[in-house]
């Protein structure tokens, strides 16, 4: 083994010492605030994941704003077991997740920790009792958040959205919000950068977690290379009403998320008007382009083609 791979090596075995670290100290803390309802029950794992990407390298900019103060369903991309602490980290916020995800060692207790909502897919008859979930949550004034793909992808493109999931948190919104118009926000996570040179089609699947990719090997190998750059980027909210047909906002949704990644890959320096990152407390200042690996219509066209292998349902989306 050379001297480069011992120090990525030692480097993933003191950062998943850290993890460890950090994990243990806030778990029953948080097991005691969601116990009696306390309001560290959201703070708690906002100040976790930022605690993990700081120690795994991640450093995320927030383009736009979450909108505040109303039953919110925010509806993402996915494309890595990443996109969890980035989220959070950015938002106290609550997941929809497959129901394989709450026997998962872990990170099973940790979602569960989180509050999030678990779907099983196989049992239609179940819905009812998710729609309920969800609106509990959001009465709560926790914003839910959907990965409308219904799976991850490659990082490189957005995959289509499911109706049927959008159609079924549209109905729990409408039942929380008790009124006929309710908010759905697009979110946009965009991993731009690696050791801060830009992320190609080829290198992306650094930070993607898809297809047949073994969890254990992709976190060790996150742990190991770190220094990630993520683009957060907030639509503008939509406000849907309960005639709204659900195949027709799926497409607008899933427009809106396609193109704000396209623009993040695309530009990943924040304008300096938009700069801002929740690690730091000063402006951010972008690395240099230097070579960015492909062009913008290279990087577009990358977007419309299909993923090296197909999503799976490995994931938390739900």
């Amino acid at each position: 083994m050379s001297l480069v791979r011992k120090i990525f090596m030692l480097r993933a075995i003191v950062v998943l010492c850290a993890l460890c670290a950090v994990t243990l100290a806030l778990l029953p803390l948080q097991y005691v605030s969601v116990a009696l309802k306390l309001p560290t029950r959201r703070w708690i794992p906002v100040f976790y994941h930022r605690a993990l990407c700081r120690l795994i390298g991640l450093r995320v900019r927030e383009r736009g704003a979450r909108v505040r103060g109303h039953p919110l369903l925010v509806v993402a991309n996915h494309c890595s077991w990443l996109d969890i602490p980035v989220i959070t980290a950015a938002a106290p916020v609550v997941f929809v997740a497959k129901r394989e995800v709450a026997s998962w060692p872990l990170f099973g207790l940790l979602a569960k920790l989180q509050r999030s909502v678990f779907v099983d897919r196989a049992r239609r008859r179940q819905t009812g009792e998710v729609n309920a979930q969800i609106a509990r949550r959001l009465a709560e004034g926790d914003p839910v958040v959907l990965f409308a793909e219904g799976t991850s992808s490659d990082g490189n493109r957005v995959l289509p959205f499911r109706s049927a999931l959008i159609g079924a948190a549209r109905d729990a919104l409408a039942g929380a919000e008790h009124s006929g118009r309710v908010l759905i926000q697009p979110l946009s996570a965009a991993y731009t950068r690696l050791h801060g040179l830009p992320m190609g089609r080829l290198h992306r699947p650094a930070a993607a977690w898809y297809g047949d990719m073994a969890l254990m090997p992709h976190l060790i190998r996150v742990l190991r290379e770190g220094a990630f750059d993520i683009v957060l980027t907030w639509g503008e909210p939509v406000a849907v009403e309960a005639q709204t047909d659900r195949k027709i906002l799926a497409k607008s949704l899933e427009s809106t998320v396609g193109g704000l990644t396209v623009a993040a890959l695309r530009n990943p320096r924040p304008q300096p008007s938009a700069r801002r990152s929740f690690l730091r407390k000063k402006p951010v200042r972008g690395a240099p382009d230097r070579d960015q690996g492909m062009t913008q219509a290279a990087e577009a066209a990358e977007m419309r083609r299909e993923p090296e292998r197909p999503g799976s349902t490995s994931t938390q989306a739900a």
